[in-house]
């Protein structure tokens, strides 16, 4: 998978888990536009690399039920991918900007020109 890709998914996991504790995976899965399947799998690698924890509500009924913490360290880590997310977003609002420029640049160019060139010339004086 493309770094920046693995990069904007997981901060985008973690600020979800971070705001939506009582989530279910098929919820974020929805909110994600990704499969549960991908969910699941990600949410293990969170885990497993102790960012997110993982409890069962100890009242639901619903024994399925989970909430998700994040930990000190995935706390750090949404930062972090936050921060790197950013300047990429930045960078690429700066190419951007500077590619609708140029394309401003030549039709204001080429609006000249074929103005220039539809403007009857003067007739010679005789």
């Amino acid at each position: 998978m493309n770094p920046t890709v693995e990069d904007e998914m997981r901060y985008r996991l973690l600020r979800y888990f971070e705001q939506h504790p009582h989530a279910s995976q098929r919820e974020l899965a929805r909110e994600l536009g990704i499969s549960v399947g991908k969910v699941n799998y990600c949410l293990r690698a969170l885990i497993q690399r102790g960012w997110v924890k993982m409890r069962n509500f100890r009242d639901s009924t619903n024994k399925l039920a989970y909430t998700y913490t994040l930990t000190s360290k995935g706390i750090e880590e949404r930062v972090s991918v936050a921060s790197r997310f950013l300047r990429r977003k930045l960078a690429e609002y700066d190419a951007l900007s500077q590619e609708i420029e140029r394309l401003t640049q030549d039709l204001r160019e080429d609006r000249d020109q074929a103005g220039a060139e539809s403007t009857p010339s003067p007739s010679p004086s005789r």
